[in-house]
């Protein structure tokens, strides 16, 4: 089950975190995998934990970039002559009071974490349709909206997040006939670079949290991972338009 051997992945925000995870996972399952960052050196340490030079490849990628997206989509399908699965990773956080919030700062939370990711998926999609299959995997987080959890200082990260999981249901409608399936993970709090502050250790990360969270721990980006191979595969044919939350029970509490 979850072979991918012979799919073309693309990750964007893939230099570190959950998008590093992600890269590594779809390699262990046979995939060629596109790390895209808007560092590229980091993005080259990334391909060397990969380890396998013909099925890896790294590109600079400011996802907001129109430009920057189509071209590096079409040099992708140049050097490995497809593209089957997009993960749209890339986003920040910085968080800000929404009375101190510039329009500065709205709009650039807007155009990574939403803007950037419709751009990946509609460019992605033009190349999926040539094949009739591909799997479009964008992230969100359980700070969307209509779930119960709301984050001070995250007006901005909440609009663009809430943006992504109604953006991947329509997308999910318009491109099914094309063999396109379009779905949705939505993460809990997470061990990755975002959310983990200088000087706290992973027990107080699980301290700071685990009040909330069923499981009493804070997740692994591998957790999300595997998350993201299933819905990658052959196995979730059947599953599209779909959000899969990954909060260790946060929204069940």
């Amino acid at each position: 089950m979850f072979d991918l051997t012979g799919k073309v992945a693309l990750i964007t925000g893939a230099r570190r975190g959950m998008g590093k995870s992600h890269a590594k996972a779809l390699a262990a399952q046979g995939a060629t995998v596109i790390v895209t960052d808007i560092d590229l050196n980091e993005c080259q340490g990334v391909a060397e934990e990969i380890a396998n030079p013909e099925k890896v490849a790294c590109f600079k990628l400011d996802v907001s970039n129109k430009q920057e997206v189509d071209d590096v989509i079409t040099e992708v399908v140049k050097k490995f002559g497809r593209l089957d699965i997009l993960v749209n990773n890339a986003g920040i956080f910085e968080s800000r009071p929404a009375l101190d919030l510039t329009e500065e700062e709205w709009e650039r939370t807007i155009h990574i974490n939403l803007k950037g990711q419709f751009l990946c998926a509609q460019r992605a999609a033009k190349e999926m349709m040539k094949n009739k299959w591909g799997r479009i995997i964008n992230v969100a987080s359980i700070a969307s909206g209509g779930v119960g959890i709301g984050f001070p200082g995250a007006v901005h990260y909440t609009a663009s997040k809430g943006g992504v999981i109604g953006m991947t249901e329509t997308l999910a409608a318009e491109w099914a006939e094309y063999g396109i399936t379009v779905n949705c993970i939505a993460p809990g709090a997470i061990d990755t670079p975002m959310i983990h502050q200088p000087g706290t250790s992973d027990r107080d990360m699980d301290a700071l949290f685990g009040s909330s969270i069923p499981l009493k721990r804070i997740g692994k980006s591998e957790e999300v991972s595997a998350g993201v191979v299933f819905l990658a595969s052959l196995e979730a044919s059947y599953t599209t338009g779909a959000t899969l939350y990954i909060d260790g029970g946060w929204l069940a509490s």
